[in-house]
């Protein structure tokens, strides 16, 4: 029986959720290994000597890093359940928009550690970034890809749903407004609903409180 691969990762991490939701999505068992990013373990060491970051997903012996890569190494090796679709034009236009959420959803975990001038340009820019993914992205569909999850829902969903935990856990006011953003607002809900994402979602209210005491934390430290 092969060796069931092994993902190195810390539950806070959204990055790690996505690689999670496509295991789960595809019924792959794996070996959950926790890491400590404040002390660093020599397998995560080993086997991201790059980055040194989670997620590290290991099959067999052989690394893969960075949360898409590693998301669509899994499409790949386990077809079942497909998250890219079929036709190539759709793959390349699922592919922009999991690039569009690497690129721009970075504003949204700025956020989190801005105060005063900074804060109001990561708010800015997440405000576009959403504009964009509601006005192009989503379109009328139920997700990115259609009728059911693809690989840009995995992409976009610890973006939308890290946006609402850091609001909330910064008390600087709403960005992502319902009557702004009804698409992403209607598309969040839908795939929070979705057995395996739900079972599978870090818990509101405790990353809430994890994010304030880590903005606490880094105000008292400046």
């Amino acid at each position: 029986m092969a060796e069931q691969p092994k993902l190195l990762g810390t539950l806070p991490s959204p990055f790690v959720h996505r690689v999670i939701w496509a295991l789960k999505l595809k019924a792959i068992p794996y070996e959950f290994i926790e890491q400590d990013l404040t002390n660093k373990s020599p397998l995560l060491l080993k086997y991201n000597p790059v980055h040194k970051k989670v997620p590290v997903f290991l099959h067999g012996d052989k690394p893969v890093c960075e949360s898409m890569i590693i998301v669509e190494y899994i499409d790949e090796v386990w077809p079942q359940n497909p998250l890219l679709p079929k036709d190539p034009y759709e793959r390349a236009q699922a592919r922009f928009w999991v690039k569009f959420a690497e690129d721009k959803g970075t504003a949204v975990y700025r956020m989190f550690s801005s105060k005063g001038e900074e804060l109001e340009k990561t708010k800015k820019e997440t405000l576009e970034m959403l504009q964009t993914a509601e006005e192009h992205g989503i379109g009328e569909k139920k997700f990115f890809g259609g009728e059911s999850i693809g690989i840009a829902d995995i992409a976009f969903g610890p973006v939308v749903y890290g946006l609402e935990i850091i609001e909330e856990a910064i008390g600087e006011g709403a960005v992502f407004e319902a009557h702004r953003f009804p698409r992403l607002h209607a598309w969040i809900k839908n795939f929070k609903q979705v057995p395996v994402i739900k079972e599978n979602l870090a818990e509101r209210d405790w990353m809430v409180t994890l994010f304030k005491n880590r903005r606490e934390a880094l105000a008292g430290s400046a």
